[in-house]
């Protein structure tokens, strides 16, 4: 019997090993997030407010809590706190993880892109412009 058994276990822990890896979102490249982040540009800025908020700190900060923005009620509401998971989820398709956001963006498909970019935003929150802004 446990001769039976052991290719099963062998199984199911090869099946949780991969899933546990296509799981693990990517490691990020910072500096590919800085030209991908030339992107977001147009609406977002790391030290100002633009039609969108500013995003020195966003990496841990609540979601709508830039002083002296005005975001969507949708936003307010959404009790996000921005970490990897939670930037990863909203970047890849901002209406659907926050429906009634005013970003309107279609979203980042690209997993890999959304570290690196998730990785540039989280270096450039230590930067010493953005350490005077907190």
């Amino acid at each position: 019997m446990p001769s039976a058994i052991a290719p099963r276990l062998a199984w199911v822990a090869a099946a949780i090993a991969a899933t546990a890896l296509a799981a693990t979102p990517p490691a990020g490249d910072t500096k590919r997030g800085a030209e991908i982040y030339s992107r977001c540009e147009a609406c977002h800025s790391l030290e100002y407010n633009r039609t969108g908020p500013r995003h020195c700190g966003v990496v841990g900060r609540k979601a709508g809590s830039v002083p002296g923005f005005d975001y969507s009620d949708a936003m307010k509401r959404s009790h996000l706190t921005w970490n990897e998971k939670t930037l990863d989820r909203f970047l890849a398709n901002p209406p659907k993880v926050v429906p009634g956001t005013a970003m309107t963006y279609a979203g980042v498909p690209d997993a890999q892109e959304r570290a690196d970019l998730i990785a540039y935003l989280r270096e450039a929150g230590q930067s010493t412009a953005c350490r005077v802004l907190k």
